[in-house]
């Protein structure tokens, strides 16, 4: 095994080597060590702890009232939980030298905890790996970068990034270009190949792709990007935004899954040149789909886990005409109106219904959990769908027996509570928590009077 530190390999670093990763660190500048952990909206927490304080905070000594977090289950009486860093994964930070970034695990004393959400997708990692299998997963980052203007609107970080059609636009992309260019370059610092960025459909608006991993490693790498983002745009005088749906009249902001399964030699076992639908995945691949489908209303609140991110998934909203955003639980070729798209090529299958809002540990999970029934189950999913699905009617879907996605938080909910896979993905302390905070989401929304409604009701009569 290899430990990366930004990019460069060294031996594997674990239990008394510790040593070795505190000073391989101190020689490249670094003074801490942030021990850091997700709560169940997948934001960082952390204890930052001085590197010669390494080793203790390898083995847990920093911990945590789990009671003060969101979706880390705990009563106030509960013995505290303590993140062990994965010293496999350490990443320098590139906007503070000085920070070296651990993902880590939630340990109570001597037990790993259930409701962890990066065990939680390890646990499923490992349950593919006794068939055989690796997750590799790629997640497409799209985000707002905004003026930092807290008393008015929030306004693109380029005022004159104004035009109705902005996607792809080079003008935009150039009058960004000392932010965008930073954000890349600490991408590629941290060895994870970038290889494109564009300004997306909305003002503001920005992607970047990059080399796919395993999926635990991707998860990591999510976490860690939104929140680098956020430090070079604050440097910039800007804020970054992982809001879904920040502008009603412009495109969302998605953060498509790119999936695949290995074989122990890193063969990709979706790819299949002689599949005689035509989209150049595997059988194995189409299983994986199936089972994707069957659970799609579930999966869909903890990718899509915000009252905003319902207001993505429409087909109409934005000034460039459509949303790009899926609305049907279903899946085609290179057809952006499916949950699920097979890219040209095959090989792949990208959900396009994740949001840059969702927990990727958690999101991941229930996806691949989904998609090993599938395999297990040897269940298939139909012919792809070709059409422009914007375009049919109610009776043209209920032909095909295409079924619409949750339209609402609420829904996605009540679909994840009924859906016994989640439950045994999640554990039941996690379950529970999540179901519970994310339905009190809802209920706090719909209980909320907005400026529409007094727009249209208060002189209504």
């Amino acid at each position: 095994m290899t430990a990366t530190l930004n990019g460069q390999q060294s031996h594997a670093l674990t239990g008394t080597d510790v040593t070795e990763v505190a000073e391989r660190l101190a020689a490249s500048g670094v003074k801490y060590a942030a021990i850091s952990f997700v709560d169940m909206h997948g934001k960082p927490k952390s204890k930052m702890v001085p590197l010669n304080h390494l080793d203790q905070a390898s083995r847990g000594s920093e911990m945590f009232t789990g009671a003060a977090l969101d979706g880390v289950p705990q009563d106030v009486n509960d013995d505290e939980v303590a993140p062990h860093p994965d010293l496999d994964a350490a990443i320098i930070a590139p906007f503070n030298r000085e920070i070296a970034w651990f993902p880590g695990d939630l340990w109570i004393g001597e037990t790993p905890f259930e409701a962890c959400s990066r065990q939680i997708l390890k646990r499923v990692t490992a349950d593919a790996a006794t068939l055989g299998y690796t997750f590799n997963l790629g997640i497409e980052t799209e985000f707002f970068l905004l003026t930092d203007d807290r008393v008015g609107t929030p306004a693109p970080a380029s005022p004159d990034d104004v035009l109705d059609k902005p996607c792809y636009d080079l003008r935009g992309m150039l009058h960004n270009y000392p932010v965008v260019d930073e954000i890349v370059s600490a991408m590629n610092e941290l060895g994870w190949d970038v290889y494109s960025f564009d300004h997306e459909d909305g003002n503001g608006q920005f992607e970047t792709d990059f080399t796919y991993t395993d999926a635990v490693s991707m998860s990591d790498r999510l976490v860690f990007f939104r929140m680098m983002v956020g430090e070079i745009a604050r440097k910039h005088g800007l804020f970054a935004s992982w809001m879904p749906k920040p502008f009603a009249d412009r495109t969302g902001s998605g953060a498509h899954y790119n999936m695949s399964l290995a074989d122990g030699a890193g063969v990709n076992l979706f790819a299949d040149a002689d599949d005689p639908r035509g989209c150049g995945l595997s059988t194995l691949g189409y299983q994986f789909i199936a089972g994707v489908l069957r659970h799609a209303s579930a999966i869909c609140a903890v990718i899509a886990p915000t009252v905003n991110s319902y207001k993505r998934l429409v087909k109409q909203g934005s000034m460039s005409g459509l949303t790009w955003a899926p609305i049907f639980a279903c899946y085609g070729d290179n057809n952006r109106t499916n949950m699920l798209r097979i890219p040209r090529g095959g090989g792949r299958v990208e959900c396009r219904a994740a949001d840059s809002a969702n927990n990727p540990y958690l999101g991941s999970a229930l996806v691949l959990a989904a998609g090993l029934e599938g395999i297990r189950e040897g269940l298939d999913p139909g012919d792809p769908n070709r059409d422009n699905l914007y375009n049919l009617s109610e009776s043209d879907l209920l032909q095909r027996g295409i079924g619409w996605l949750p339209r609402s938080l609420g829904e996605a909910i009540d679909a994840l509570e009924a859906d016994p896979l989640a439950r045994s993905v999640f554990g039941e302390a996690m379950f529970a928590s999540y179901v519970t905070e994310k339905r009190a989401e809802w209920d706090s929304f719909a209980a909320h009077v907005s400026s529409w409604e007094t727009d249209r009701y208060l002189r209504f009569w």
